[in-house]
């Protein structure tokens, strides 16, 4: 028997390769099909325009360090999601860009349009004090 060291474990390891790649690969697929399936499925649905209100707002920042040598970048990616409050009192959360975040603001009504998943705009009601 070879100690731990030897030429088991790195046979042991190169068996091990290919069932991670297969796993990794099989991650993305799996991903992929996924977004497939929910783009498809919002095409099907129709494009609704309701009352709704602005309920909460959010945001996800990611960070991530990559090395290039001797010197190492650090990178930043924010996502931003709105939730709104329809007149059932039903809240459905949208994934929404920065400049749509930045112009909501918890309280506002008006008019949400969307698509399945998919925010497509919000019409905000005028005040009377505008």
């Amino acid at each position: 028997m070879e100690p731990f060291g030897g030429f088991g474990a790195f046979n042991f390891m190169f068996s091990l390769f290919p069932i991670f790649f297969i796993f990794v690969f099989g991650m993305i697929v799996f991903t992929v099909i996924r977004g497939i399936k929910e783009w498809h499925n919002n095409n099907q649905q129709p494009v609704l325009s309701v009352p709704a209100v602005v309920v909460t707002k959010r945001s996800h920042t990611s960070r991530s360090a990559h090395n290039h040598g001797d010197h190492t970048h650090h990178s930043t990616s924010t996502t931003y999601y709105t939730t709104f409050e329809v007149e059932s009192g039903d809240r459905m959360e949208f994934r929404v860009s920065a400049q749509e975040y930045g112009m909501l603001a918890e309280g506002d009504v008006g008019k949400l349009t969307f698509q399945g998943s998919r925010y497509h705009s919000f019409d905000r009601k005028k005040s009377s004090q505008e």
